[in-house]
């Protein structure tokens, strides 16, 4: 563990961001001035957990947050400002609840094992008006958007600086493109560990809101901002490695499509334990409304709505594109990224422990052709489904860890709650003249 007070004085850092992540994705911080940074690097930054979204009441004590000096990133449009990954600590231990606790322990746990879980992130997102009301760019009305590049180069100034920014800390971005949207992005980086890919996409959705603000725009990574519009999405591309990260275990050049045993039984935990672990990687209310969607203006949503599989077909929620790796298309950019990979990870490898057989690769159009498949198991339809599937999922659970899982199914049911209060507009319309 490097010093931060010395690593200010090396690369003119003024201040610190004490960073965690609490159960709903959203980050926390404390601003630490570098002379106090030293200091605070052996005791903590203090944080009350219940003023978070953390399962916790004001009569705890105070979390401690413990930087990780391995995850510093500076922030090159505020080159005096540094953002730290940490863990809260509270009585003397990791924090369990905390996500970044618990995948930083699964990690650890599959080296134990000799392997490595690999992975690369695709978020999408919109750039719309600061008052959230429109797609940004009044000329983007396209009916298939997806690659314009007249629309891509209007928005180079903030495209590029993210990309900049990214090439600058070492990502490796290496495309950006217009998706399927209106007004919709995403931005492709090269693939890492989990540890390291959840801290990137931790960050990228705070650096991306930060550049966007900086160009009067506001960027939202809300799975489904706009009804007629598809959805913003975060596929995970997905393998594992040997510790020694040299092999990559999901390839076979003697295997169907070029993807070994093992990398078959990681996809058959995927599809055994979807439908639970949709409450994680689908955790809003508006989650569902990506993938149980209507036909889009572009004539497809490019998201799931039943467990299976396929090749090169992304009609799937699994998707082999190529030898050695799949793809998850399930998750959307509302969830947590160290609890998605968790997850991912806890599915996956209960699949190559009991050998899960995922069963027939499925080479049909599933948009088309899907309500042929008789057998082939649905997503949940709501978040409150999917809380239930999770509750159900004992092994999911057990492999979180029961404080994680039992405080975030607490407070994601005073959500669900919380909106079945709520009274829509649609409810008015159609019922008033009941």
């Amino acid at each position: 563990m490097g010093d931060l007070a010395k690593y200010a004085k090396d690369n003119g850092i003024k201040f610190f961001l004490f960073n965690f992540t609490d159960l709903f994705g959203t980050q926390r911080a404390k601003l630490v001035p570098a002379e106090a940074a030293g200091k605070m690097q052996k005791a903590g930054a203090g944080f009350a957990g219940f003023a978070t979204w953390l399962d916790q009441t004001p009569a705890h004590p105070d979390i401690l947050v413990m930087p990780d000096t391995n995850a510093i990133i500076p922030l090159p449009w505020r080159p005096e400002v540094a953002w730290v990954a940490g863990e809260p600590w509270m009585k003397g231990e990791p924090l369990a609840q905390a996500p970044r606790v618990v995948l930083r322990k699964m990690t650890e746990a599959l080296a134990a094992k000799g392997m490595t879980l690999m992975a690369g992130v695709e978020p999408e997102f919109h750039l719309i008006n600061a008052d959230g009301s429109a797609v940004s760019d009044s000329r983007d009305t396209q009916e298939k958007p997806c690659y314009d590049q007249a629309s891509i180069m209007r928005r180079l100034d903030v495209i590029g600086e993210i990309t900049t920014t990214m090439i600058a800390l070492g990502w490796g971005p290496y495309q950006n493109d217009h998706e399927d949207a209106n007004g919709q992005f995403e931005i492709n980086w090269n693939f890492n560990d989990a540890l390291t890919t959840a801290d990137q996409l931790a960050f990228f959705k705070f650096m991306v809101k930060s550049i966007a603000e900086k160009h009067g725009l506001r960027a939202t990574f809300m799975p489904k901002p706009f009804i007629n519009l598809t959805g913003n999405g975060c596929h995970v591309h997905i393998s594992v490695w040997d510790k020694a990260r040299k092999k990559n275990l999901f390839e076979d050049p003697k295997g169907e499509l070029g993807v070994s045993e093992l990398g078959y039984n990681f996809i058959g935990g995927l599809m055994q334990h979807a439908a639970g672990m949709a409450a994680i990687t689908n955790p809003t209310v508006n989650s569902y409304k990506r993938i149980n969607a209507p036909r889009t203006i572009s004539g497809a949503t490019w998201s799931p709505s039943s467990i299976t599989y396929g090749g090169n077909n992304r009609t799937h929620m699994v998707r082999i594109p190529d030898q050695g790796r799949c793809e998850y298309r399930l998750p959307d950019c509302a969830a947590n990224p160290y609890l998605l990979l968790a997850a991912i990870m806890a599915a996956g490898m209960h699949g190559v422990e009991e050998k899960i057989n995922p069963g027939q690769r499925l080479d049909i159009d599933m948009y088309a052709e899907g309500h042929k498949i008789k057998d082939a198991r649905k997503l949940p339809l709501n978040l409150l489904d999917a809380l239930r599937n999770f509750e159900g999922d004992s092994y999911l659970q057990n492999a979180l860890g029961s404080e994680v899982s039992q405080g975030y199914l607490k407070l994601k049911h005073n959500e669900w709650n919380q909106y079945c209060r709520h009274l829509t507009q649609w409810e008015r319309e159609s019922t008033l003249d009941c």
